[in-house]
């Protein structure tokens, strides 16, 4: 399908992103704000695999509209647009469900490398049949890896695709600590480029899902100087 949603109030910016995704192929549906988007997003039969969004929009802005795309969808694609020098907004997207971020400006192959790495993440999703055994039990835990869902004492944890990758990653390596690279790596793709700060923000998110207290992990332990690790005995 390769359907995106670009979201955007600045309209030459907008045209950039259309155009150079319009060429490689992606069929793009556009709005000049976030009520828009939303609206849009709602009333379109046809779907959409990945929502391109700028932060920095009059009424609801790029962090309330991921909010809202990311309850409606947990398998939606969603990059957000941050200025170079606002570190902050490049967390606070991903602790609002953003699967990536680009950082502004940008280059056409940038902008490519980034839309395309994602969407091939979605479209395996979708096709994705499990290799191994459909559910993995470890303690409290279940991953069902055909429905794709976790749940904890048999109540359901919302993940969205790149945590549920994340603890596939950890789940099929209970117990064995792994390294921040390998982490990016596996859920991202070795010819991702990205900082590993996404991997960080990402356990921190998963963290508030999966622990009881998360400021005092248990499973989703620090493995210091190296990375992180899955704890079976937590």
């Amino acid at each position: 399908m390769k359907r995106i949603l670009i979201v955007e109030d600045e309209v030459a910016i907008r045209e950039f992103e259309v155009i150079n995704l319009n060429r490689a192929g992606y069929t793009t549906v556009e709005a000049g704000s976030g009520e828009e988007a939303l609206d849009l997003y709602d009333n379109d039969p046809a779907g959409f695999d990945i929502a391109l969004l700028d932060i920095s929009m009059p009424g609801m802005d790029g962090f309330m509209l991921c909010k809202e795309l990311r309850r409606r969808s947990k398998t939606l694609g969603i990059i957000m647009l941050t200025a170079r020098t606002q570190e902050m907004d490049k967390v606070s997207g991903l602790m609002h469900g953003a699967d990536d971020y680009i950082t502004k400006p940008f280059s056409p192959a940038e902008l490519l490398a980034r839309v395309d790495s994602l969407y091939r993440r979605v479209e395996m999703l979708d096709a994705a049949a499990p290799a191994h055994s459909d559910e993995i039990k470890l303690g409290d835990f279940t991953l069902d890896l055909r429905r794709r869902t976790l749940t904890k004492k048999d109540k359901n944890i919302e993940l969205t695709q790149v945590e549920f990758q994340i603890m596939e990653y950890f789940f099929t390596n209970p117990d064995t600590a792994l390294d921040r690279t390998d982490i990016l790596n596996k859920v991202w793709g070795s010819s991702y480029y990205c900082e590993e700060k996404i991997v960080d923000v990402n356990i921190r998110r998963l963290r508030m899902k999966v622990e009881d207290e998360p400021s005092n992990p248990t499973h989703l332990v620090t493995v210091w100087g190296m990375g992180y690790k899955w704890n079976t005995a937590g």
